[in-house]
């Protein structure tokens, strides 16, 4: 979330930044909301501060007199608190309303884009960061996609999940079981090897929590919500293990924060319609693991780049070819300043598939997160954060299948045979 004080001061910036997002005027004039709800919450504290302030004074005042024992002229002054008190009750009601109503307004607004991110209205606008250096080889035409193949081997069954929930939640069994539990082991033991702390968060996550990383409200009809209890099934383990430093104040020295968690995700998110969401492509349901971090202001920028090297290294390690994309104004996540997309190629589909976004959210999370440190100086100031997919599995398993598929079956990659214990899918 923006801080008011720097859409007043920086406010051609944020102007700026919004129309890369491609806002138009009329949306833009949100900013003006902004400045008149908190110029109402100023001019409303301040007039409760004088009021405070002549209570305090008046109450003094009335104790005074008791004391000097001019108790008549006390009780005549006490005649007045009621007014005064109702007044201020007034004011404390308005003055909640009014804070109330600028924070909705700020939560409105995405954050700052960086200065790198290139214009555009969709992902065919996103720009090529680094091409993909491996080579593309063939599998022929009687390659199979990955839901012909999951068929073919008895692994991923897509029929009986849509029986037991519905359409987008794969069942794996026997080796495809295995394979996947072989990936969720496999990233987490080379994240931890980079440094990264391993957490096993909930599932459900409270409102606070969902607003604190930007899911709400931005992203409210994608999410599960269990109403009864008013808690949200995660999206992302970014939203459970990021809120562990909710309302935290740090010291430089515990910077970096580096944080890695695998759960399942569950996403409401329909897509689009055809092979782009057929199989294991786009679903409701699906593992992932994650990499945050929190860290000093001065230093995000190459820890960016320090965990799109990491997300690039995984990738190498698991054979599969990649490219990797910096987002442009107007697909880039609305709480991110700068995101890198990872595809891989999947060779069967001819076509490339996200699995990895890694982003720098600088301070919009953390400002809602209240997420500060001290600095040298003792000053507090607000970090900040990062996180990145390692991976998203449903697209992995896919890519892995299609591009691995021989005659005789689907090879596993080298450095999956010591988790999944066999060597072939057939």
């Amino acid at each position: 979330m923006l801080k008011t004080q720097f859409i007043r001061d920086e406010r051609d910036k944020v102007v700026r930044s919004l129309k890369i997002r491609n806002w138009t005027d009329d949306k833009i004039a949100i900013l003006d909301r902004v400045i008149s709800a908190d110029d109402m919450r100023k001019n409303t504290q301040t007039e409760l501060d004088k009021l405070l302030s002549q209570l305090n004074q008046l109450s003094k005042q009335i104790g005074d007199l008791f004391k000097s024992g001019e108790r008549e002229e006390a009780e005549q002054l006490k005649q007045g608190i009621p007014t005064i008190k109702k007044k201020t009750q007034q004011l404390q009601n308005t003055l909640s309303e009014a804070k109330d109503s600028l924070s909705e307004l700020l939560l409105q607004i995405p954050n700052i884009t960086h200065t790198s991110v290139p214009a555009g209205i969709e992902d065919s606008d996103n720009e090529l960061f680094e091409d993909c250096k491996s080579e593309l080889k063939s599998l022929g035409d009687d390659a199979l996609p990955h839901w012909d193949l999951a068929i073919k081997y008895d692994i991923i069954d897509m029929v009986a999940g849509a029986k037991i929930t519905g359409s987008g939640f794969p069942v794996f069994k026997g080796k495809g079981a295995r394979l996947q539990r072989s990936f969720i082991s496999f990233l987490l033991d080379e994240v931890t090897k980079a440094g990264y702390l391993e957490i096993i968060p909930p599932l459900l996550v409270n409102e606070d929590s969902a607003r604190a990383t930007g899911q709400l409200p931005d992203k409210d009809g994608q999410m599960y919500h269990a109403v009864a209890d008013d808690l949200y099934l995660i999206p992302t383990a970014e939203v459970p293990i990021t809120n562990l430093y909710r309302d935290v104040i740090l010291k430089e020295d515990d910077f970096p924060i580096k944080m890695a968690g695998y759960t399942p995700c569950f996403r409401r998110e329909a897509g689009s319609y055809g092979s782009d969401v057929k199989g294991l492509n786009r679903v409701h349901q699906f593992d992932k693991v994650e990499i945050v971090q929190i860290t000093h202001p001065d230093h995000s920028y190459d820890t960016l780049q320090k965990m799109v090297k990491l997300v690039g290294q995984l990738l190498d390690k698991l054979e599969l070819p990649y490219r990797i994309l910096r987002l442009c104004g107007g697909d880039i996540g609305f709480t991110s300043a700068l995101t890198f997309d990872f595809e891989v190629y999947s060779l069967a589909q001819k076509k490339w598939l996200e699995v990895s976004s890694v982003s720098n959210f600088e301070t919009y999370q953390t400002n809602r997160l209240k997420c500060r440190f001290k600095d040298s100086e003792g000053k507090s100031q607000l970090a900040h954060s990062l996180n990145g997919s390692a991976f998203g599995l449903a697209r992995i398993m896919a890519a892995v299948l299609e591009n691995n598929q021989t005659s005789n079956g689907i090879h596993i990659p080298d450095v999956l045979r010591e988790y999944t214990g066999f060597n072939i899918i057939d």
